[in-house]
């Protein structure tokens, strides 16, 4: 190339002038709607540094536009381990719900402020920088480990590469399509053979998760950025501070956010929404309501799964008709059996729908829905498909009775009823149903979380006897050469499925007791129990009394906790767990103590003190003692610090004992 630069100091200079150019044209274009050169002009500067970075590669630039066209291709998407957890948030479905949530809050002393956002129909995303560049891009996963999509974020526009200040900081957001790429994108697949793309979300999630990153830069992905994880290392005191300092960075923020003074305004935003959604440029499924004061979200606390002071509204599932042909029965892992409606395929809001649970034998003849009915499917809460119940002017009599089964459809055995209960139950402990949906539940993500065992290679595994209980899993590699040689089973895919079994033995003690499948022993008092009782050995040889006497046991979990472990063939699996070298202990805390100033009492922390909120909570509870959020009767202790706010004035008034920070380090 003719150097008409002059000397390179000149092109170096050339090449910034012009990343500045185009960085400041997308900004203005797909962040702020508001183009500012031709696509003439865009496309020229485009040009130019390209050719000038194909002659002189040493200067080109990390942040460069260039980079947004893909090209790298991976192997595999590595894993990225979340420093601050990324939560799902609960659901709400109607005005009584959204109000209960506010008097929730109201009831904790606050009178709060929300930000209300639009709930973007996309694909969580956790972003990285460093010193203001990007250096990495990851899914929500399970919410403590998510794959790292970087390359493939690197070709979305409205994430920039380079902030306009230097700063680490961490920020989360959505990534979506369009309506109008993916209608767009749809007409190229159909004239092109290919089978179009049910709804964007699932467009958008399948572009972000292409190996090949040149794939992802042609989908035309958008996001729009929403969280900040740790606000208060910015001085930030309230979300809508949050989200004005995500956008002075560069991030894409929602122009429809609207901070409202109370829930009466939350309710006006929510129905306007409603109303216009179908104006939007792309898809929403609700309205996220946060509690805007930053101290004040932190009082509020977390559940096991869900901040307390946000909250999901989900709009009113879309109704459609289509035929129910058959009524099916399935058995899951306790042996409860469900009917189960087998529907003429319909799509609802962008899935195609083919069975939908019906619950149980009362459900149906409440319903009065029969075989060969007209019937309404929604999607409850945009997700699940639901049978809302026959239209009985559409009937020819030729419609038939329902029929509620008496014997197991896999292994033929009757089923039981308990009295005053709906569900039947078949108690064939060895059915082979019960079997696989035990397997499935064990390598679930919430569970043991085993990628590459879903329900349908389970199925197949346990047909083929390669495995038949959960010890087996963790013997497959016996049959890996065997796996290989099966339908749809390559060498990655198989090798990749075997990693995961081994990554999965190093899980902390709560995903091994969720996994097992006690009875009425779900994710939150797994967790409970592992972070009481440390090991397994420590919980397996406890009384029903003292179990019950922990904090969200009670007396009916701990029964069904030791009939588990009374049970020979438990001992014996879980003997064989250990053999294999399957991790016993929980593993995000150090060992509890039985402290007698501690264990036992029910603490609340408030005001602002010289250890953070979280390292006190995991000092307490490492003594014995448990902590929670609000003042009540039944709280022992406030820990208070500077500034403690209601939850003081409320101790005061109910007598109960405070402490200062000195107090609680004299006592531990």
């Amino acid at each position: 190339m003719y150097n008409y630069y002059g000397d390179n100091m000149n092109i170096k200079n050339r090449i910034d002038e012009l990343v500045e150019i185009i960085k400041e044209a997308d900004y203005n274009y797909h962040t702020l709607d508001n183009p500012t050169i031709s696509d003439q002009e865009y496309d020229k500067y485009l040009r130019e540094l390209f050719d000038l970075e194909k002659e002189y590669p040493e200067y080109i630039r990390e942040d460069s536009p260039t980079k947004r066209v893909g090209g790298k291709v991976l192997d595999e998407f590595k894993k990225i381990a979340h420093k601050i957890p990324m939560m799902s948030l609960s659901n709400v479905f109607n005005e009584d719900e959204v109000r209960n949530f506010d008097e929730k809050i109201k009831k904790e002393g606050f009178n709060p402020k929300y930000e209300c956002e639009l709930k973007i129909d996309g694909l969580s995303v956790s972003l990285i920088y460093e010193k203001g560049h990007l250096i990495s891009a990851s899914t929500r996963g399970d919410g403590v480990i998510g794959e790292d999509i970087t390359e493939n974020v690197k070709t979305i526009k409205t994430i920039p590469l380079k902030l306009k200040e230097e700063i680490d900081i961490e920020v989360r957001g959505e990534i979506y399509m369009s309506k109008s790429v993916f209608e767009s994108i749809n007409r190229n697949r159909i004239e092109n053979g290919d089978v179009p793309f049910q709804n964007p979300r699932n467009a958008a999630a399948g572009s972000v998760r292409q190996l090949d990153s040149k794939i992802a830069a042609k989908r035309k992905l958008d996001s729009f950025i929403y969280h900040l994880p740790n606000p208060e290392d910015y001085n930030i005191k309230t979300h809508d501070e949050a989200l004005n300092f995500m956008t002075k960075l560069g991030f894409k923020t929602n122009p429809n956010n609207r901070l409202v003074d109370n829930i009466d305004e939350v309710m006006e935003f929510i129905n306007y929404q409603t109303e216009n959604r179908s104006k939007l440029p792309y898809e929403i499924d609700g309205v996220v309501i946060k509690v805007n004061n930053i101290n004040e979200q932190k009082e509020l606390g977390f559940t096991a799964k869900y901040p307390k002071w946000a909250t999901a509204y989900k709009f009113p599932a879309q109704e459609v008709l289509t035929k129910l042909t058959d009524i099916i029965f399935t058995v899951g892992r306790t042996g409860q059996v469900t009917p189960n409606a087998v529907l003429e395929p319909v799509l609802v809001q962008g899935s195609t729908i083919r069975r939908a649970t019906l619950h149980n034998e009362n459900y149906v003849k409440e319903h009065d829905i029969k075989i060969g009915d007209i019937v309404s499917i929604i999607k409850a809460g945009d997700v699940i498909p639901a049978v809302l119940g026959p239209k009985k002017e559409r009937r020819n009599g030729t419609e038939k009775e329902f029929e509620m089964i008496t014997k197991c459809p896999i292994c033929n055995s009757f089923l039981v009823k308990k009295e005053n209960e709906a569900d039947y139950f078949c108690k064939n402990e060895h059915c082979p149903a019960r079997k696989i949906e035990t397997l499935v539940h064990f390598v679930s993500r919430d569970a043991m979380n085993i990628d590459g065992l879903g329900e349908k290679i389970i199925e197949d595994l346990y047909n083929l006897r390669y495995i038949s209980n959960i010890s087996d899993i963790y013997e497959l590699d016996k049959y890996k050469k065997a796996i290989m040689e099966l339908e749809g089973y390559g060498e990655k895919s198989v090798n990749n499925m075997l990693e995961a079994i081994e990554n999965s033995k190093n899980n902390s003690l709560e995903k091994l007791l969720f996994a097992l499948g006690i009875r009425q022993v779900g994710e939150k008092t797994a967790k409970v129990l592992a972070k009481y009782y440390v090991t397994l050995d420590n919980l397996m040889n406890r009384t029903k009394e003292e179990l019950s006497n922990i904090r969200d046991i009670g007396p009916i979990i701990a029964e069904n906790i030791i009939k588990y472990f009374s049970e020979e063939k438990n001992i014996n699996q879980i003997n064989k767990l250990k053999e294999l070298g399957i991790n016993m202990t929980y593993l995000n805390s150090k060992e509890i103590t039985n402290n007698p100033n501690i264990s036992g009492k029910t603490f609340v922390i408030t005001g602002t003190l010289s250890k953070g909120r979280d390292e006190i909570k995991e000092i307490i509870e490492a003594n014995g003692g448990n902590v929670t959020s609000s003042v009540s009767k039944k709280t022992d202790v406030v820990i208070v610090g500077s500034d403690p706010g209601s939850k003081y004035n409320k101790a005061i008034e109910l007598g109960i004992t405070i402490w200062d920070e000195e107090k609680l380090n004299k006592n531990i």
